[in-house]
């Protein structure tokens, strides 16, 4: 009897049983937890480069819906209605909100990637994200993605919107297709929905249209545009055609460009181009102000009254002028030479003062001549002496 129990189901029967109560215990144990956990902080996580919602826009949904987080018990807090609250935002696509054990409630938010900005025919402006809803046109930022215009018939009657026309789910098509091309989603700019509801793509590089037609087959007509690409345009040149129509799948229908207007086509000028230009402009207006100035100027007659009658003076032309100021200019260059050959003439005056000092040394001489009067005079008077005292005897 003992032999044919199953004691491997009843060991995992039990076991699972102990997981269980495990379980029970530990979420009771959490909750009791919760009741005396307060709320410290709110941390929000908002990856990517969009900038459609702000954090201060989340935090004002908060304080609408909640209330002040911070200082309250984790379980006054609805971490469900939360959510609802911020996906509820049409900038928003998942939203999800949990707190830790240290009371810090985190918010991680996940915005919606837009892949084509549409223009319809009524005016209307919105967004079509890589989901095929519609979603509006944000104040803060402005999505770098391909526009529509055209004949579109599709309209943006709320917040958050599905696809209602053919016509708008093609362009999704469309838009979804380039952008996950790295060559096309460089190479092409603009849709345009013509007036037969053929889509036309605008590429970056060549002046031509694309003629797509649909979204049917749409990956081997974009193969088909991509073979042309590398075989034809080299040969025939960018400029060549004026549409390229792919809508067909076993065949591309180009339609040339008339060849005059290609020759007629103005060059584009460069910046190295429009600076050279510039230069002429200001070079010949500077000529003619130059040639204006010349022959305004009037002759002034220095001569005296008489001289005036015996003689007309002749106004010399322009070209004369300027040769007889030449040779004026040189004697200005040459008096400034004597003068500073005068300057450099001054340098020598403190060597003219050495024979002033000089000159003092004949002046002790002088004096000595002087002393030799005076022993002279000395002498003559004590001869006097002498020779009066001789007359007296």
């Amino acid at each position: 009897m003992l032999k044919r129990l199953n004691w491997s189901a009843i060991f995992t029967g039990f076991a699972w049983l102990i997981s269980l109560a495990g379980v029970v215990v530990l979420l009771s144990f959490i909750n009791v937890k919760k009741q005396s956990v307060k709320c410290t902080e709110v941390k929000i996580l908002i990856p990517g480069a969009d900038n459609f919602i702000e954090r201060e826009e989340v935090d004002q949904i908060l304080r609408e819906d909640q209330g002040v987080l911070v200082g309250r018990k984790l379980e006054q807090i609805n971490i469900h209605q939360i959510e609802q609250k911020l996906r509820a935002n049409p900038y928003i696509g998942f939203a999800k909100v949990y707190a830790d054990m240290d009371g810090v409630l985190r918010i991680e938010i996940k915005q919606r990637q837009p892949i084509l900005r549409v223009l319809n025919i009524t005016g209307q402006d919105f967004y079509i994200d890589n989901d095929g809803l519609k979603m509006p046109i944000s104040p803060n930022f402005t999505a770098n993605v391909l526009v529509a215009t055209g004949n579109i018939q599709e309209v943006f009657g709320s917040r958050v919107d599905t696809l209602r026309t053919q016509m708008a789910r093609d362009l999704y098509k469309t838009a979804q297709y380039i952008k996950k091309d790295t060559l096309w989603d460089n190479q092409i700019e603009q849709i345009i929905v013509d007036g037969k509801n053929d889509i036309e793509l605008i590429p970056r590089v060549g002046n031509q249209r694309i003629i797509l037609g649909s979204a049917d087959s749409l990956d081997k007509k974009m193969k088909n545009l991509l073979v042309f690409y590398k075989k034809a345009m080299p040969q025939v040149g960018w400029e060549t055609y004026r549409t390229i129509n792919i809508k067909y799948t076993n065949q591309i229908v180009c339609e040339k460009r008339d060849s005059s207007l290609i020759a007629k086509k103005d060059r584009v000028l460069s910046s190295a181009d429009s600076i050279s230009v510039t230069r002429r402009v200001s070079d010949s207006l500077i000529r003619n102000s130059i040639a204006d100035a010349i022959k305004s100027e009037t002759v002034v007659d220095d001569r005296e009254p008489g001289q005036r009658d015996a003689q007309p003076v002749i106004a010399a032309k322009p070209k004369t002028e300027v040769k007889t100021e030449k040779p004026k200019a040189k004697p200005a260059i040459t008096e400034v030479k004597k003068e500073k050959a005068k300057t450099v003439e001054k340098k020598p005056e403190p060597a003219k003062e050495k024979p002033k000092v000089a000159e003092k040394k004949p002046e002790a001489k002088k004096t000595l001549t002087f002393a030799e009067k005076m022993a002279k005079e000395k002498a003559a008077k004590a001869d006097s002496k002498k020779t009066a005292a001789k007359k007296t005897k």
